[in-house]
Parts: structure tokens; sequence; C-alpha cells
């Protein structure tokens, strides 16, 4: 169940020239978190990802993140509604949601069993007239106020792959702690594969700030060349 312990700020959103943007509470408009992520992400992430493009057609390869795009949501959905009101549901007899209720059951059972309280799912998070974003969770984890966010992957994924994961984490972070005066320092990612394979990530302390500089590099790099 949530622990209201703050009073979180809706935002409103849009996407401009494939770009998303929130407008904050100051209506000033700012870019997103995973758009700042996006239009700053290495060349070799890039190159990978046009080599994979074009190894599967295009064709296919909208076919494969629709899919995975479907499956994630519908995860999230069982995962925020199981936060809300302790009860994960049933997912009637859609393959594709009873495939995703299963992934979010295990979520459950191997990763949220140490959140010990909730202050927000879906959460709308702004650091001042330069980005936003929502994240999955916010909370105590573990003993540690933290933010959780949940992911649906194809594959397992090795830890060198979601560096961008763990930077969004700290931005999120940084955003909470900024308005809300916090100190989380701690980011949490419970992940599960359209096979079951369950992985979980958690970066604290030195790791958290080692992250959070990448994060602000990333942000001055968006501002340097985007604007």
């Amino acid at each position: 169940m949530i622990t209201e312990q703050f009073n979180y700020t809706k935002l409103k959103r849009r996407s401009v020239e494939g770009q998303r943007l929130y407008t904050t509470p100051n209506d000033v408009a700012v870019p997103s978190v995973t758009t700042i992520l996006d239009k700053t992400k290495p060349e070799e992430a890039k190159a990978a990802l046009r080599n994979w493009r074009k190894r599967v057609g295009n064709a296919k390869a909208a076919e494969i993140t629709k899919e995975a795009a479907g499956r994630g949501t519908r995860m999230h959905k069982w995962l925020e509604d199981y936060v809300k009101s302790d009860d994960l549901g049933t997912p009637g007899s859609n393959p594709y949601s009873q495939q995703s209720h299963k992934m979010a059951g295990i979520i459950v059972e191997k990763g949220l069993d140490k959140l010990e309280a909730c202050w927000g799912v879906e959460v709308p998070l702004y650091f001042p007239e330069i980005y936003a974003g929502t994240t999955d969770c916010v909370g105590l984890y573990n003993g540690k106020p933290a933010i959780i966010d949940f992911k649906q992957t194809n594959k397992p994924k090795k830890t060198e792959w979601v560096q961008d994961y763990f930077m969004q984490l700290c931005a999120y972070g940084e955003a909470h702690n900024e308005v809300y005066k916090t100190d989380i320092r701690t980011g949490v990612i419970l992940m599960c594969s359209k096979d079951y394979e369950y992985q979980t990530w958690v970066i604290e302390d030195d790791e958290y700030d080692k992250h959070k500089h990448k994060w602000w590099d990333r942000v001055a790099e968006y501002y340097e060349t985007q604007l």
C-alpha cells in the first residue's frame, strides 16, 4: 500500500520533433530523462542498434520493439496495481496478459519483498528548468530511500548493457532530492525476461555517486549539442 509521504506534482508532457518534453510547475518545458539519454547515446551504441536493425530487417525490428513495449506496459500495470492494493490480480485468458502477469509475479516474489514502504508509483519528477520524467516507484527499499524501476527484457542483460538504466535511476533521485529535500542515494532495477529469468541490480553510496556524475555529464552534453 502507498504511504503518501510527499505531494507529487503532476506534469504535462508532449512530443516535439521526436523529443518528449515535460512542462514543469513554473511553466518551463524541459526534456525528459529518456530524451537526454537517447540524444547523447555513445556512437558505438548507436552503431550496434543500426547493425541489429540491418541484421533482422526494419519490419522485424519494428515488430520486436512494439511487442516488447506492449509487454512492458502490461507488466508495469500489474506491478502498479500490486503496489497500490497488495493484490496482483488475475490475467484472464489473453496469452500476452498471462505472460506479463507471470513476469510481474516473479518481480513481486523475488524483488518487491524488500520494498518496506512505497511513497508513490508512476511518480512525476523534475529538476527545475533542466529535465523531468516519470519513475516507476519511490520508497524505502531494504531500509533505504530509493528509486525503483521495473524492467522487462527479451533476454537477460549483462551489467555493461544497463549503464543508461543506472543513470536514469540517478536522474530521478537527483530530481527527488532537489524538489523534496530527500537524500536518495540508492537505485534499484528489478528485471524479468519474457522467458521468466529474473535479474536485479542495486546501486548505492559511492557507486550511485559515480553514475550520478555520469548523468550530469550527459545532461551537459545534451544542452551543449542539442540546443
